[in-house]
């Protein structure tokens, strides 16, 4: 039996696929946005006080490349490197993976036709 967690589809494991469903969902009314990235949580005291609390699944997306961590002022954030929004586009453009009425944000952001528009709209 094959370990869905070492076959990787689209690019991207399956707790690296919820993780990126989870981040880029609705929430509180608006649209999180691709280029602003994947906001982290900071250890706040201890020996790792100030550095970010890195998730498993964001963990082995910055080790292949897809992710790189940015500190801006207090924060930190993920952000897609360029093989990082090949493989998001790739993991977009696949109904399976990411729906395209619940993420039609990220398929327009990422310059992917969005079903029953006519033009594909560009970011």
């Amino acid at each position: 039996m094959h370990d869905l967690h070492t076959f990787p589809a689209a690019g991207f494991t399956a707790p690296e696929r919820e993780l990126i469903r989870r981040e880029f969902c609705q929430h509180f009314g608006s649209y999180p946005l691709v280029a602003d990235g994947i906001l982290l949580r900071t250890w706040r005291g201890g020996p790792q006080a100030g550095e970010p609390k890195l998730p498993p699944p964001v963990k082995t997306m910055i080790e292949r490349g897809l992710l790189e961590l940015r500190r801006e002022e207090r924060w930190v954030r993920a952000y897609f490197t360029a093989a990082g929004l090949t493989k998001l586009r790739e993991l977009a453009a696949s109904r399976r993976y990411l729906d395209a009425v619940r993420y039609a944000h990220v398929r327009r952001e990422l310059g992917l036709e969005v079903e029953g528009d006519p033009t594909p709209s560009s970011v």
